[in-house]
C-alpha cells in the first residue's frame, strides 16, 4: 500500500526541553538531578498509561527528597518547558497541504498532554493526536500502535512512523507500520529524505 499518513513522535522530533531535561531539573535538585530524573521517569510510567495522577506522584517525590520548592512550580518549569521546533511544524503544514494525514504519536501523562493539546495548539496542528494516557498503552508496545491505528482509522501499511527512540521504531515495525529513526539534531533535510524514501512528498 502507498503511505498516506505520517505519525510523528513529540519529544525529540517535534519539540525539546531547552537545554535538556537534566539541566532543567538541576536548577531545582542540584547534584542529585540524574537520580531524581531517572526515579521520576520510572514513577511516571503508570501515568503514561493513564493510570493515576503523575503530578501527585511528583509532589510526593519532591517531599521525600525534602526539597524547599513548590512541586507544581517545579513541574511546570520542567515538564511544560517545551520548545517547539518551527521547522517540524512547517513540515506538518506542508504534508497536510499535500493531502497527507499527519498525526501525533507520543507517550505523555495527562497534565503534560493537556498542555500540549491546548497551550501548544497540537489539537489544531494534527489530524489525530494519539497520547499514551488516552490509549492506555505506551510505545513501544504493540497495543499502543494498534490503538493508534484504530484512532486514525487506516491500515498499518498506510502509515509511516517517525521517532527518536530506536525501540519505538522497532515496535512500530513489528506492528506493521513503516517506521524510521530520526531526531531534531540530525536536521530536517535528512527527515525529508527519509520521507521521500517512502514516497512521501508534498504534491504526490
Amino acid at each position: 500500500m502507498t503511505i498516506r499518513h505520517v505519525l510523528l513522535d513529540a519529544d525529540g522530533v517535534l519539540q525539546s526541553v531547552p537545554g535538556g531535561w537534566l539541566a532543567a531539573v538541576e536548577q531545582f535538585v542540584g547534584d542529585g538531578a540524574i537520580e531524581f530524573l531517572e526515579q521520576t521517569w520510572a514513577e511516571e510510567l503508570p501515568a503514561l498509561r493513564g493510570e493515576g495522577d503523575f503530578l501527585a506522584e511528583f509532589t510526593r517525590a519532591v517531599e521525600r527528597r525534602g526539597l524547599d520548592v513548590d512541586a507544581a512550580e517545579f513541574y511546570r518549569a520542567v515538564w511544560n518547558a517545551i520548545e517547539v521546533a518551527p521547522e517540524s511544524v512547517d513540515l506538518v503544514h506542508q504534508l497536510r497541504a499535500g493531502g497527507y494525514g499527519v498525526h501525533l504519536g507520543t507517550n505523555q501523562e495527562r497534565h503534560r498532554a493537556a498542555y500540549m493539546r491546548t497551550v501548544l495548539g497540537y489539537d489544531d496542528l494534527f489530524d489525530v493526536s494519539c497520547y499514551s494516557c488516552d490509549l492506555g498503552a505506551v510505545k513501544p508496545e504493540r497495543a499502543y500502535f494498534e490503538r493508534a491505528l484504530d484512532q486514525i482509522g487506516v491500515p498499518a501499511a498506510q502509515v509511516l512512523f517517525i521517532d527518536d527512540n530506536v525501540a519505538n521504531v522497532e515496535g512500530a515495525r513489528a506492528a506493521g507500520l513503516a517506521a524510521e529513526h530520526w531526531e531534531l539534531t540530525r536536521g530536517l533535510p535528512e527527515l525529508w529524505s527519509l520521507l521521500a524514501g517512502h514516497g512521501v512528498e508534498p504534491g504526490r
